[in-house]
């Protein structure tokens, strides 16, 4: 064992495959192991270099094995696929990761701490829970329109839908008491959202990096809170530019024969990162629409003019993590980009 130079692991929940290759790169190591035998294994191993693929419990055995005094990086799956050499199984991907994590342009994913990830699951608590407010409200909305009654748009119309249903005397009383349900279990999941926010909030406070990302116009302590837990150290990016594609806000080349071709966005990196800040981008270019342009910069108004609102608000989205990723590196405060001394992305 002493031979073996680096590790490619495979995991699951119960089965681990490795592969392990010396000096030489010749294979010394093909192990199909349990869960308890791979961290016997590791425990007695001397020190190496084991490579795992960036999935559920990655980093958790990133910072286990790393106690034992292993170097663990941990690859993208779509950068390891290109690796492995024919078929699908446990061994080829072992074989694979062990190849690929030898590249020299290989990029690894670093490795969350217990913190990093308690504040992850927060945010993650939270999305899933709106995403089931929303399911919620769109049943009542169509269960309501079985019976003739509609309501305008917007969460904060539900209630007042509820209230107009249970008073609604035309209404079979079965389906008044099913709305009823249906009502207590919107006021819960109210209940549970605002204890997630607040829990965010407080995390957002106790953040001195968070609290300045949040006054970029477009952010706000959600996407600053978002920013700081899902990014890795910014200053792994060379520039703001490098760090808006990890993030998947820049176009897609598909360029050859010397013609450039650039589609849609690439959607890399994390989603509701992403999302989040577009959604942000599209609230400050509906503001500059709707205010006429007052306090908006002269570029967002000539982009406007020229573009469709949602291509600019993924521009937008695009220079405000340019931006971003400038106050992370440097410590700066944000200022407006018309003032001499603006912070530039």
């Amino acid at each position: 064992m002493e031979q073996i130079t680096r590790i490619g692991m495979d995991t699951s929940k119960n089965v681990f495959q490795l592969h392990g290759v010396d000096a030489a790169e010749r294979p010394v190591l093909r192990k199909r192991l349990t869960r308890r035998e791979m961290i016997r294994f590791f425990e007695k191993l001397q020190p190496t270099v084991v490579a795992i693929e960036a999935c559920g419990s990655a980093h958790h055995w990133a910072r286990l094995l790393g106690s034992f005094g292993h170097e663990v990086k941990l690859i993208a799956p779509q950068l390891a696929k290109p690796y492995v050499k024919r078929g699908k199984n446990d061994a080829a991907d072992a074989e694979a990761l062990c190849e690929a994590m030898n590249r020299p342009s290989m990029r690894f994913v670093p490795a969350k701490g217990a913190e990093q990830q308690a504040a992850l699951m927060l945010v993650g608590m939270r999305t899933r829970l709106i995403k089931k407010r929303t399911q919620l409200a769109n049943a009542i909305r169509g269960f309501a329109a079985e019976f003739g009654i509609a309501a305008a748009t917007g969460m904060c119309r539900i209630e007042p839908l509820l209230d107009r249903i249970a008073a609604e005397e035309t209404i079979p009383e079965l389906a008044r008491d099913l709305f009823a349900l249906h009502g207590q279990e919107y006021a819960q999941l109210q209940h549970e959202i605002k204890r997630i926010e607040a829990k965010v909030m407080e995390w957002h406070r106790n953040d001195e990096c968070s609290q300045r990302l949040a006054r970029i116009p477009g952010v706000g302590p959600i996407g600053a809170s978002l920013l700081m837990m899902k990014a890795p150290d910014p200053r792994m990016f060379k520039s703001g530019r490098d760090f808006a594609a990890w993030i998947g806000l820049t176009p897609r080349d598909h360029s050859t024969a010397g013609k450039l071709r650039l589609g849609s966005i690439t959607r890399a990196g994390d989603e509701l990162l992403r999302s989040t800040l577009v959604v942000g981008a599209t609230a400050v270019v509906q503001h500059a629409r709707r205010t006429g342009g007052r306090n908006a910069s002269p570029w967002l108004l000539g982009l406007l003019e020229r573009k469709k609102p949602k291509l600019v608000a993924v521009a937008l989205a695009n220079k405000i993590a340019r931006i971003a990723w400038k106050l992370m590196v440097s410590g700066d405060q944000y200022r407006k980009a018309d003032t001499p001394s603006a912070v530039a992305a």
